[in-house]
C-alpha cells in the first residue's frame, strides 16, 4: 500500500512522523463509457463553448464570474491564498467523539509511525482509548487545509477529514415534522419496535449486494445467459392507520441484515 501524505502529528511539543494511507476504497465495478455501435471507448475533450473547437490543456485557465465578467487567476493568486505548507497534524483539543455529528465526516486515512516515533505513537493511541477521547486537528492535503478527527481503531491512530462548518447547509428551509399528533401508544410501540430491531453493530453483517449482482450479471452474459436475480419484494401493510402497521411490524418476524 502506497502512502499518500508523510508527516507528524503534533501532540503539544511532541512530533509524531507518521505516513497516510488511505482506509477506504471503491466496491462499485470499474465500468467504461463506450459507443453502442462499435464498443469504441469515449474520450472526453475539452471544447470552446464558441468556437467548439478543442482547447489545448495549457491554453486553459481558472476564472471566477463576478459582475458580468470572469476575474482570472494564476498559479500565484492560488499559492497567496493556499494555507502554510505545513506538514504537521496539529492536535487543537480533545473531544467525545460521540459529539461529532456523522454528518461532518469525509474520508479516513490510516497513521504508520516512523521507526524514530513508535514511542511516541504508542503513548497518544493508548492515552486515546484510555481516555475514550479523540483529537480535533488540521492538515494541509493537497494544498488545502483540513480539519480531522484522531482516533484509535485497533491499534492504529486513523485521520478522518471532516467537514468545516461553513461546508453544512442550513436546516431553515427544510421542512419540520409537528410531532403534536403522535399519540403514547403509538410511541410506546415505535419504541417497542426499535428495541426490537436493536442489536450491536457489525459492519460485516452488511454487504454491498448491488455490485454482487451486477457481477453475476456480467458473467452470466459473457456466456450467452440472462442471470436470474432476486427481486425485493416489499412488504405491505394492510390497514393505513400508523398504529395498526406499527403492531403488524412488531408482531412480524424480525429482520436480519
Amino acid at each position: 500500500m502506497r502512502s499518500i501524505w508523510k508527516g507528524s502529528i503534533g501532540f503539544g511539543l511532541v512530533n509524531i512522523p507518521v505516513k497516510l494511507y488511505s482506509a477506504v476504497q471503491n466496491s462499485n465495478l470499474d465500468l467504461d463509457m463506450l459507443d453502442s455501435r462499435d464498443h469504441a471507448k469515449i474520450k472526453f475533450q475539452r471544447i470552446n463553448e464558441d468556437t467548439r473547437k478543442e482547447v489545448p490543456y495549457d491554453k486553459i485557465v481558472r476564472g471566477y464570474f463576478l459582475d458580468d465578467r470572469y476575474i482570472i487567476l494564476d498559479e500565484h493568486d492560488f499559492e497567496e491564498a493556499a494555507p502554510e505548507k505545513t506538514k504537521v497534524i496539529e492536535l487543537e483539543n480533545f473531544v467525545d467523539i460521540e459529539e461529532v455529528n456523522p454528518i461532518y465526516y469525509e474520508t479516513s486515512y490510516y497513521s504508520e509511525p516512523e521507526k524514530q516515533g513508535e514511542k511516541a505513537y504508542g503513548l497518544l493511541l493508548k492515552a486515546l482509548v484510555k481516555s475514550k477521547k479523540a483529537g480535533i486537528g488540521r492538515f494541509v492535503l493537497r494544498n488545502t487545509e483540513n480539519l480531522c478527527v484522531i482516533h484509535p481503531m485497533e491499534d492504529v491512530i486513523v485521520i478522518t477529514k471532516i467537514r468545516f462548518q461553513e461546508e453544512i447547509r442550513d436546516l431553515s428551509d427544510i421542512k419540520k415534522v409537528n410531532d403534536k399528533t403522535i399519540s403514547t401508544k403509538e410511541m410506546d410501540v415505535g419504541l417497542a419496535l426499535i428495541k426490537q430491531y436493536s442489536s450491536d453493530f457489525d459492519i460485516s453483517a452488511f454487504k454491498d449486494t448491488y455490485s454482487d449482482e451486477l457481477l453475476k450479471i456480467i458473467k452470466a452474459k459473457a456466456k450467452g445467459k440472462r442471470a436470474v436475480v432476486k427481486k425485493l419484494k416489499p412488504q405491505k401493510a394492510s390497514s393505513d392507520n400508523l398504529y395498526d402497521q406499527l403492531m403488524q411490524s412488531l408482531a412480524g418476524p424480525k429482520k436480519r441484515a
